[in-house]
C-alpha cells in the first residue's frame, strides 16, 4: 500500500430521511482507533509463571474522532441532533485503499469553538455501540 492523503479518510453518517450515507462536511482531521481488552487467566501453575490470556475473551471497541470547520447548518444538523438525542446511528469510515468500516456509533463529545477573528470549528468524538463490520477493497 502506498502513502495516502489524510483527507481521503471519510467519515459518513446515515441520513434518517433516505438511509443514504452522507459525509460529515468540513472535517480537517479524523482518526480511528481499535482497542481490545484482554482477560488474564494466569494461575500458580502457569508455565514459567508467564501470563496467560483467554483467547477471544474481553471486549473490543472502536473510537472515532474528528475536527474541522463549521460549514453550514445542513452539514452540522445530523451529528448535533444525534448528540442531543443521545442515540447511536449507523456510521461509515472509508479508509482509502483499505476498506470500509460500518456500524453503530454514539457521539460521546461534541465541541464548538472559535476566536473573534477566525472561523468556527468543531470537534467530535464517538464510541462504537455494537458490532462493526469491515469490507476490504
Amino acid at each position: 500500500m502506498t502513502a495516502q492523503r489524510g483527507k481521503d479518510l471519510l467519515l459518513k453518517v446515515r441520513n434518517e430521511a433516505d438511509s443514504a450515507f452522507v459525509t460529515v462536511a468540513g472535517l480537517r482531521a479524523r482518526s480511528l482507533s481499535f482497542n481490545a481488552e484482554s482477560v488474564d487467566i494466569t494461575h500458580t501453575e502457569s508455565a514459567g509463571q508467564w501470563r496467560e490470556l483467554l483467547s477471544g475473551g474481553g471486549m473490543r471497541r472502536a473510537s472515532l474522532s474528528g475536527s474541522g470547520l463549521f460549514k453550514d447548518v445542513e452539514s452540522d444538523e445530523r451529528p448535533r441532533s444525534l448528540f442531543f438525542s443521545g442515540v447511536s446511528a449507523q456510521w461509515q469510515v472509508i479508509i482509502p485503499d483499505f476498506g470500509t468500516l460500518e456500524g453503530p456509533f454514539q457521539i460521546s463529545a461534541l465541541e464548538y469553538s472559535g476566536q473573534h477573528d477566525n472561523e468556527l470549528t468543531f470537534e467530535i468524538a464517538m464510541e462504537s455501540a455494537g458490532a462493526l463490520s469491515f469490507t476490504a477493497l
